[in-house]
């Protein structure tokens, strides 16, 4: 079984310690030196709440394309969660509830490209992201596919097996906008061909 390599930053050494010991205890656990940071498959970083200090560190991190986040804290505000987000945090464990078990869990689900996250945490995420939605993306005419109204009405009915002519027809457009409008999707999402853009529209839960 090929170890899952992981780095290690804590705020405290008294942290440090009980964190490394629970890490080391694992066979499919390998603990990095820090010097060897940069080979780590999974980044734990335990510390009392987002300071100045921890964020930029993350941000760093992320910058450089780093390994994923597993972050042990004491207490996390909405705006720090939105921070830690973007940074490639992908696990968020409570430091008073977490134990051995859990962590390694995390440690091994962030490796697998997974993340956890306390429920509460999760549903502050949902709430921006329905701001996010209601507040910038549909005043704009956009979405979180990157679709534009228009061009998923036409995906739709591509969908539902029209060609040109019937999606023109259904919606009152020109063949030439049908054909623009979906040229112009594909090309700008780097899709294949219109089985391709359908495909990604379904897949984005927009059709």
């Amino acid at each position: 079984m090929e170890q899952v390599r992981v780095a290690l930053q804590a705020s405290d050494p008294l942290s440090q310690a009980g964190i490394a010991s629970y890490l080391q205890s694992r066979p499919e656990l390998t603990l990095l030196r820090s010097s060897a940071r940069a080979k780590a498959k999974v980044l734990v970083v335990s510390c009392d709440r987002l300071n100045t200090d921890v964020v930029a560190t993350l941000r760093r991190s992320a910058a450089e394309i780093g390994p994923p986040v597993v972050l042990i804290i004491n207490e996390i505000t909405e705006s720090d969660l939105l921070t830690a987000v973007e940074c490639r945090v992908v696990a968020i464990l409570p430091r008073v509830t977490v134990t051995a078990e859990w962590l390694v869990q995390s440690v091994l689900t962030a490796a697998k490209g997974g993340g956890v996250m306390p429920s509460n945490l999760v549903g502050e995420l949902l709430k921006h992201i329905e701001r996010l939605r209601r507040d910038v993306l549909t005043p704009n005419g956009l979405n979180a596919s990157d679709l534009t109204p228009r061009e998923v009405d036409m995906l739709r009915l591509m969908a539902d097996g029209l060609d040109t002519n019937e999606i023109a027809g259904e919606l009152c457009y020109s063949e030439r906008t049908v054909k623009n409008v979906i040229y112009g999707a594909t090309h700008r999402l780097k899709l294949r061909n219109r089985s391709h853009a359908v495909a990604y529209a379904l897949r984005a839960g927009m059709i």
